[in-house]
């Protein structure tokens, strides 16, 4: 991005209250709308239609930088890049009674080993660029890790508050990229109240899921990325692994979007949304019908990615669900740990849990017949698999006793 001009071609008119419409002026810091809902960025579509064609696109190295015109950075200067890549799609044919059918889009090659790189980097890129120099969120583990790395990268404050029972090695590298995190006795919504209440005493700026627009503009590109690699269609139905549900709802965005600049048709692949049965309050507003899905409580799942008892987004994930034609399924974690090993082992491909809870969720679907073998399906590997606690091996050998080669 250095080599580009200081003036980034960015297409953003103003923002938008998700639930009510009412519209706010760009270039300024926002948090929720008036109404508490999220705000959502919007485009001069036709401007951007007229600027930039696939052939123009195709030229540019990969990663979701090259998106820019679809992006909200106004100047390179507040591009905050620390490598980010294409993720590869993962055919599982090995698992699959047809070729191609089942693809794995894995978002653990981004930096800080998951796409929550995606939205982090846009969310703290804008902090840099609107001049806010504290932020702090709550945090499963990877949303802090990213966080952290790009608050650093922009010499930016940052401060983190994660469930006690948070993997250490994410706390760890939480604290080694530059940010100061807490562990807190409680789920991740007890850590977002701390840093809801903490915004007038400290002045830190809440960067919680949601809570500002621009991390689901980074989560956007994972819809406006698979899109160019299918060759500008869209696969029959999407599984993805919903806690927050920023990159389903920025998935949902940029398939409208693209669809208005001409580069897709109306075709939409179905959305769904997989959680995990001991934390599934979107799955259970689906099943009941309602618009929003109230608090779960005692939340519990080995997937923390997805252990979010309340969500702020909540109607707008349930609604890209049904006007898609989806659904929310929930799967069991001894479902969920047992898919991730088979992949592991069938396929070569170490899938974190909650990838693994959509490829689970995926066959539950076949087998009820909600998808069929016929359709292709694209699943959501969030994270590496490099970062959850993985089985024992106590196999040994004494290199100084004879070895009884017979048990290879």
């Amino acid at each position: 991005m250095s080599a580009n001009p200081a003036e980034l071609p960015t297409f953003v008119t103003h923002l938008e209250c998700s639930m009510t419409g009412e519209t706010y002026a760009a270039d300024n810091v926002h948090g929720l709308s008036a109404a508490g809902k999220p705000v959502l960025v919007r485009y001069d579509l036709n401007a951007l239609a007229k600027s930039l064609d696939k052939d123009t696109l195709a030229q540019r190295p990969g990663g979701f930088w090259r998106y820019r015109e679809f992006l909200p950075v106004r100047k390179s200067e507040n591009v905050l890049d620390l490598g980010e890549v294409t993720t590869p799609l993962i055919a599982l044919d090995g698992m699959s009674a047809k070729p191609g059918r089942i693809i794995v889009k894995d978002e653990g090659r981004l930096p800080t080993g998951s796409f929550k790189a995606r939205g982090l980097a846009l969310a703290v890129s804008m902090a840099k660029e609107l001049g806010l120099n504290h932020l702090a969120m709550p945090t499963n583990g990877n949303a802090g890790a990213a966080m952290a790395a790009y608050a650093a990268r922009g010499g930016l404050r940052a401060t983190v508050f994660c469930p006690e029972d948070t993997p250490d090695v994410n706390v760890r590298e939480i604290e080694l990229q530059g940010a100061t995190v807490w562990r807190v006795n409680g789920l991740i919504n007890d850590c977002g109240k701390i840093v809801g209440e903490g915004k007038e005493k400290t002045g830190w700026f809440d960067l919680s899921t949601l809570k500002e627009p621009y991390r689901i503009e980074g989560k956007k590109t994972m819809g406006l990325e698979l899109a160019e690699q299918l060759g500008w269609e869209v696969p029959d139905v999407i599984f993805y692994p919903t806690g927050g549900g920023t990159g389903l709802i920025g998935m949902w965005k940029a398939f409208d979007e693209l669809e208005r600049i001409g580069w897709i048709g109306s075709k939409r692949p179905r959305m769904v949304a997989v959680q995990a049965t001991g934390c599934a309050p979107i799955v259970r507003a689906w099943e009941n019908g309602e618009e929003h899905a109230p608090l779960w409580e005692n939340a519990h799942t080995a997937a923390a990615g997805i252990r979010v008892p309340i969500a702020v987004g909540d109607f707008l994930i349930l609604r890209a669900v049904r006007d898609s034609g989806g659904f929310a399924i929930a799967v069991d974690d001894d479902t969920i740990m047992e898919a991730r090993d088979r992949v592991s082992r069938e396929e070569g491909l170490l899938l974190c849990p909650e990838g693994a809870a959509t490829f689970a969720a995926y066959e539950a679907a076949l087998r009820d017949g909600r998808v069929s073998s016929d359709d292709r399906v694209v699943l959501y590997n969030c994270a590496t698999g490099l970062k959850y606690p993985m089985p024992p091996v106590a196999r040994d050998l004494d290199r100084h006793r004879p070895i009884d080669y017979s048990q290879f």
